[in-house]
């Protein structure tokens, strides 16, 4: 055994091998870190009316708290993603964290609104590289127990999004909002750990492409931007930037993102089923909260209260998930995953006007579906892309997920914004108005699961003994 960096590891081919024990150690670092990721995004959700009455801004103004993270985030991911297959883990994760805290101290001690934005982008900067980079790591130092790990991964993301709210309402409430920024430093305590922990790796061949890498992030930072303003001008935009992308990996020496991935149809069909996948379980998380605030009127504390089953829950879970990828395969655990999003949906929708509660019990299914559902994903990928593509396989397959989540909350809006009355397609809902308009809404997500579900069935016919993991 050779001694990396106080961590007993292993090198065998392109893998390196970590001891039980700095397993465990190195899970726990990269879970509270991903936690951490994930709570700073959804805590500021609820403090938008705080920050913008503090202001005085127009709620359009306001909104760019999430949008320019979500921007940043996303095309972090991609780009951190692809910096994974050439740079060292350690590095890259090393400076996301330190970047990731500078941005919250300074939007802890912002004076005005533009700082506030600039420590948004700037947390999102070095935030990205914790989803991005961790999601390469089973793939790297687990190869035989990927799904496990990305199962708990996942769930921390789960936890994440399920608390956030809750957290963020009550630190805005008791405190203030900018001692949200404050709680992401807290980030910082894992970089001893990281240190120690990750093996010391040596620079991959590989070059980083600047321009396909520039093109890459405006198309998709203008697309992000249509999606949550629905300016005609950007998608235009959008399309001339990503045609462009297009054009210049297909004659690049060493393009931004190799051209034969999308040859690659298992990547394809994998990339293709999460994303509407995501596209329904996050229009879930985002429709629920509006749900128990029309039509219940529920405060934040309350919302949080029955969302919050679902998490603890998908924890439960979590090393379950794990376990049967890595036992039977990552196709039959995403049939399973979009079933479980299905029976949550048609559970949303026949539940909705009746108690509270219900809609807590029927919200746990789509919950503990996450883990399955992204640990199947994510695993997919891994096995079908060779090792020198996992990382910007892995950026690719997180910038889907964030515009997924940015997509579906947009429609949603759009549907709820000209549709508040009509009857139910629900038989065993009765009642018309806002309470149909939601129920609809479940029963639509449910259809689209079918609709995924038979495509990915269909899809991977002619390969599924290769689909095992």
């Amino acid at each position: 055994m050779t001694t990396i960096s106080n961590v007993e590891a292993e090198v065998k081919g392109s893998h390196i091998r970590l001891s039980k024990s700095d397993q465990k150690k190195l899970i726990g670092v990269l879970s509270i870190l991903l936690l951490f990721s994930v709570l700073n995004n959804t805590m500021f959700i609820v403090s938008l009316p705080d920050i913008t009455a503090h202001f005085n801004l127009l709620p359009s103004t306001g909104s760019w708290i999430i949008t320019g993270y979500t921007i940043f985030f996303a095309i972090g991911a991609l780009l951190y993603g692809k910096l994974g297959d050439i740079y060292p883990i350690k590095t890259l994760l090393l400076v996301g964290v330190t970047v990731f805290a500078l941005g919250s101290f300074l939007g802890f001690f912002a004076q005005n609104y533009m700082m506030v934005i600039f420590a948004r982008m700037l947390q999102a900067a070095g935030a990205a590289a914790i989803p991005a980079v961790v999601f390469i790591i089973p793939s790297r130092y687990f190869p035989n127990e990927r799904g496990k790990m990305l199962s708990v991964f996942s769930t921390m993301m789960v936890i994440g999004s399920g608390i956030g709210p809750v957290m963020g309402g009550f630190i805005a409430g008791v405190l203030n909002w900018q001692y949200i920024f404050l709680i992401s430093t807290v980030s910082l305590i894992t970089i001893p750990f990281l240190k120690l922990l990750l093996p010391k790796e040596e620079k991959r061949e590989g070059k980083t492409d600047l321009p396909g890498a520039v093109l890459m992030a405006l198309g998709v930072a203008l697309f992000i931007l249509f999606i949550t303003t629905f300016n005609w001008h950007f998608l235009y935009s959008s399309i001339f930037m990503l045609a462009f992308f297009v054009w210049w990996i297909l004659r690049a020496k060493n393009p931004f993102i190799l051209p034969s991935m999308f040859k690659n149809k298992r990547f394809r069909i994998a990339i293709i089923v999460s994303f509407f996948g995501m596209i329904i379980m996050f229009s879930n998380m985002f429709t629920t909260p509006l749900l128990l605030r029309e039509v219940y009127n529920l405060n934040t504390i309350f919302i949080g209260l029955i969302m919050f089953p679902g998490a603890i829950f998908s924890a439960l879970f979590a090393r379950f998930a794990g376990n049967s990828t890595d036992r039977w395969g990552s196709e039959p655990v995403c049939i399973f995953a979009l079933s479980l999003i299905l029976l949550g949906a048609i559970l949303l929708s026949s539940f909705t006007g009746y108690s509270p509660w219900l809609i807590s019990f029927a919200f746990i299914f789509g919950y503990v579906a996450f883990p399955f559902f992204q640990t199947a994903m994510a695993s997919l990928i891994s096995w079908v892309l060779p090792d020198d593509q996992i990382g910007i396989g892995m950026g690719i397959f997180n910038l889907f997920n964030f515009m997924s989540s940015a997509i579906g909350a947009a429609v949603i809006g759009k549907i709820l914004d000209y549709s508040t009355d009509g009857a139910p397609i629900n038989p065993i809902v009765h009642s018309t108005g806002v309470i149909a308009s939601y129920s609809n809404i479940f029963i639509g997500m449910g259809g689209l699961v079918i609709l995924n579900g038979l495509y990915f069935l269909l899809s991977t016919r002619k390969f599924r003994p290769l689909s095992r993991n």
